[in-house]
């Protein structure tokens, strides 16, 4: 016969089972909660669950990371070695106590607490920049760029906080030589790596010289990267550079293009270096480029089409490089229905000073040559820009242009002295 159990005994066992289910569910609201604050108050998380990790390691962070205090390095030693018990395979509490150890002074045991956390975690963020740093100074730059690639690859936001040891690690052989073979592997921030050079005065020839050594079929330079250290040179007004460098890395179909005026007859190959062909965007203009074979009518060149429009400052730019001489800039241009309520023209300009112009002439005709002598003196600006351009200095929409201008050719020659 079943024994009966009395209502006060189920009363009893229900409340058990009620109090138990609600500790558990309160500790799974602890938990949660102290997840959801681990980053932005770990102390505040580290109230709700002791037992949280990554809320530890963001407090012990945060604590070395604060430039206004003195952190008690003794206590967060004691913090880390604590939580190190119980999580013995996690490898930024091996990078932590190895920071805390380096600023105590005992590199030697920090640097093996680094290379411990990167045997549990070949990415670990800051013993990777730690490791960097001591191969750096131990001359080991074989070494220093192959932690360089691991670092970003996996924190490819990291690039600012190790752009600035770049020179000195390009400027010995061995560095320089395992940097071009990362990037002739196509490494992901070798795009970063140009543009970190080419913002820094003391980078821009390494910058140069690696452009010049990645050779190959599968290596050869960039557009893009060019672009930026061309760019680099002209900042720093070393346009001698710039312009060696766009000769050098023209390809052999670039190089039949190449005179006073590169690509004079506005073949349809921008590349987006300062001394090719710059198109402007402006919502009033389209500007397009067609060789011969695919323009309508024959009349290859760039066509330049108003759109009934206000057309503020430039649509079309380039870079040239003239000696001090005498020269003569020339177009051979047609117009359908154009109208232009202020000038149209090419110039020819330094920075601050104008050295030649001459003006597009408004209605309809049929390659019609325009030309304008000029010269360049002694001291002339070394580099000046070949722009096209209009003289409106408001966009108002008193001033609209209208038609068609196309431009079959657009050379400079040097004149006899």
């Amino acid at each position: 016969m079943m024994e009966q159990t009395s209502p006060l005994m189920q009363n009893l066992r229900r409340s058990s089972v009620w109090f138990v289910a609600s500790v558990l569910v309160l500790a799974a609201s602890s938990i949660g909660l102290s997840r959801l604050l681990e980053t932005e108050t770990p102390v505040v998380s580290l109230a709700l669950d002791p037992l949280n990790v990554d809320a530890l390691i963001s407090e012990i962070t945060d604590d070395l990371s604060d430039a206004n205090g003195t952190p008690d390095l003794e206590a967060l030693l004691a913090k880390a070695k604590d939580a190190l018990r119980f999580n013995l395979a996690d490898a930024r509490l091996y990078s932590l106590i190895g920071e805390i150890k380096y600023r105590q002074g005992e590199k030697d045991e920090a640097y093996e607490l680094f290379d411990q956390a990167r045997k549990l975690s070949k990415t670990e963020i800051h013993a990777l920049q730690r490791s960097i740093g001591h191969s750096t100074e131990m001359s080991d730059l074989s070494k220093a760029v192959g932690e360089i690639d691991i670092l970003l690859r996996r924190w490819p936001d990291q690039f600012p906080a190790i752009a600035d040891g770049l020179p000195a690690i390009l400027s010995n052989p061995d560095g320089y030589q395992a940097m071009l073979t990362a990037i002739t592997a196509e490494t992901p921030w070798r795009p970063s790596l140009f543009v970190a050079l080419a913002n820094n005065p003391k980078g821009l020839d390494y910058a140069n010289r690696l452009l010049l050594d990645l050779t190959g079929p599968n290596a050869r330079p960039k557009l893009g990267e060019l672009a930026i250290v061309i760019n680099g040179y002209i900042r720093q007004r070393e346009f001698e550079q710039a312009y060696r460098l766009f000769l050098f890395a023209l390809s052999d179909q670039e190089r039949k293009l190449a005179g006073y005026v590169f690509n004079s007859t506005f073949e349809p190959i921008p590349s987006g270096r300062p001394f090719d062909w710059q198109v402007h965007d402006q919502s009033g203009l389209e500007v397009t480029f067609a060789t011969s074979q695919d323009a309508v009518e024959g009349e290859g060149g760039a066509t330049v089409r108003f759109l009934n429009t206000p057309v503020k400052n430039s649509a079309l730019q380039q870079y040239i490089e003239l000696p001090p001489g005498s020269y003569r800039i020339s177009l051979v241009a047609s117009a359908r229905n154009l109208k232009l309520p202020k000038e149209l023209f090419w110039s020819i300009r330094c920075p601050g000073s104008e050295i030649a112009r001459f003006n597009i002439p408004e209605g309809t005709f049929n390659r019609q040559i325009m030309s304008q002598d000029f010269s360049v003196g002694p001291d002339t600006c070394r580099m000046q820009v070949l722009r096209l351009e209009t003289a409106a200095i408001a966009e108002s929409w008193r001033f609209r242009y209208v038609g068609t201008l196309i431009m079959h050719k657009l050379s400079v020659e040097r004149l006899p002295s």
